[in-house]
């Protein structure tokens, strides 16, 4: 038998309520749930709302959430330094050695960059991955760049030929509007460096890396019309200087001179005023005594 629990005199009874009935749901009806009043929880958001907190989630300034993406990188924000220089990735290879505990694996990137103004610079680095490889090649790279001179017409100033081991390359100026007649590697050591209009010829071997090489040996072995006419002895360096005159530094700024104001003609010229009075002579006490000593008569 059940023990029934006798009201205490004071304390108020307590109230059974039924649960309330829930009406069934047919199949195939869809339901849509209010986000913020699921299973009694206030706070409950479903994932993917815009509102949901997400992992890494933190609350910035002002108590909006923000992700570690948009945070600001201290005063003004992030900067980012416009880099100049255009780079191309020429070859990448996959190099094996072989060890006492198995095969080390790394890969190796051949990397060319310019700035488009007769400024170029390659390297070639090694790494465990692809990206660290070319990260590597460009750092290397830009600290090592070369110059080349360009020519009328966005071409080379004479014919020359380059060679490396058993890589020859002969490049030869063209005229406006023929390109660059190259490929490969020599392509993009060219198109980078400046070079608009070229001809050019690989002969021996094609590793990329011996024709980077190659090229650049001959695109430093040119020579300038200047430095030719001076070795020739066919003119001297003055006259060399005479036809590029530097530009004159701007003369110093001289302190403006004042007109003289003339007077008109009926205005007639008054006679300067000194401001200083005339000293009157000292006279000497000796001559007057001189002169009362002498009689009256003799006047």
């Amino acid at each position: 038998m059940e023990e029934t629990k006798k009201p205490v005199v004071g304390q108020p009874a307590e109230v059974k309520v039924a649960p309330e009935a829930k009406a069934p749901i047919a199949a195939g009806v869809a339901t849509h749930v209010v986000p913020g009043h699921v299973n009694g929880n206030p706070s409950y958001e479903p994932h993917g709302s815009q509102s949901a907190s997400r992992p890494g989630d933190r609350k910035g300034a002002g108590g909006h959430q923000s992700r570690p993406g948009e945070r600001r990188g201290g005063r003004g924000g992030f900067r980012r330094d416009e880099d100049e220089y255009q780079d191309r990735v020429v070859d990448i290879n996959r190099i094996c050695r072989v060890e006492m505990g198995g095969k080390h694996v790394r890969f190796d990137a051949l990397v060319v960059i310019g700035d488009g103004k007769g400024h170029y610079g390659f390297a070639l680095c090694k790494s465990g991955e692809v990206p660290d490889a070319i990260k590597k090649s460009l750092a290397a790279a830009k600290k090592e760049l070369f110059t080349l001179h360009i020519a009328k017409g966005n071409t080379l100033s004479h014919e020359v030929m380059g060679t490396f081991a058993d890589t020859k390359v002969f490049l030869k100026p063209a005229p406006a509007g023929t390109g660059i007649i190259a490929g490969g590697a020599v392509r993009a050591i060219l198109e980078l460096a400046g070079i608009k209009n070229v001809y050019s010829k690989v002969y021996g071997s094609r590793t990329p890396i011996n024709v980077i090489r190659a090229t650049h040996a001959g695109l430093q072995s040119m020579k300038e019309y200047e430095k030719i006419m001076i070795l020739r002895g066919l003119k001297t360096p003055e006259e060399i200087k005479a036809l590029h005159p530097s530009p004159k530094a701007p003369a110093p700024a001289q302190a403006p001179v004042q007109a003289s104001v003339q007077a008109p003609a009926h205005v007639v010229a008054q006679p300067v005023v000194s401001a200083v009075k005339p000293v009157a002579p000292v006279e000497k006490p000796v001559a007057k005594a001189v002169e009362a000593a002498k009689p009256q008569g003799d006047k």
